[in-house]
């Protein structure tokens, strides 16, 4: 079966969406003169992750995909959940006076966590791309720059509503992403 751009294209949007989620709440709290580099960030780790993991699933094929099904929506909700209640207790606590307190949702590690957590499913995209008559490297090169323009587009607008919703942003952002990780979970659980 041959598969068009539009296809790829409508399979990129959908596999950025969760990418597009986190970057608008990174948006939400970030400090106006860390935004680029915030946007920059996102749009390269979270672009990067979704043209990488189609490209793994391709030749990784079926077999190992069958390991990771079974436990990748568990492994996507830990991550965002655990990063989510960090983001609320953080915001609870008082402690993050902006002036005092590194922009942490800005490190590299947690960037890391956020993209294997936003992109798991697209390994399994990548496999489904390995039984049609699919050129992964432009698959993937479509799928990444298509998340890096949501990403960095969602990191502007988080930015904007952060400003307008001041000391809340960092508590919403914190549920946004656990819901994010529950839609996940549920997602997989519920087929």
């Amino acid at each position: 079966m041959y598969v068009n751009f539009i296809t790829i294209l409508l399979t990129a949007v959908g596999l950025s969406m969760d990418a597009f989620a986190v970057s608008l709440t990174i948006g939400l709290d970030v400090d106006k003169d860390k935004q680029k580099k915030a946007a920059l960030m996102s749009g390269v780790y979270f672009g990067g992750f979704q043209a990488l993991m189609p490209v793994i699933g391709y030749f990784l094929g079926v077999k190992f995909t069958k390991y990771i099904e079974s436990v990748d929506h568990w492994i996507a909700f830990v991550l965002l959940a655990v990063i989510g209640v960090n983001m609320i207790r953080e915001a609870l606590s008082g402690d993050n006076d902006k002036e005092e307190m590194p922009a942490d949702y800005l490190n590299h590690k947690k960037f890391v966590m956020l993209a294997i957590a936003t992109s798991i499913d697209a390994l399994a995209v990548g496999v489904s791309f390995a039984f049609l008559s699919v050129n992964i490297i432009s698959s993937a090169v479509t799928i990444g720059i298509t998340t890096f323009l949501f990403s960095v587009t969602a990191v502007v607008i988080g930015k904007k509503i952060g400003d307008i919703i001041k000391n809340k942003a960092e508590i919403l952002g914190g549920v946004i992403l656990i819901i994010i990780g529950i839609k996940i979970l549920l997602e997989h659980i519920i087929k």
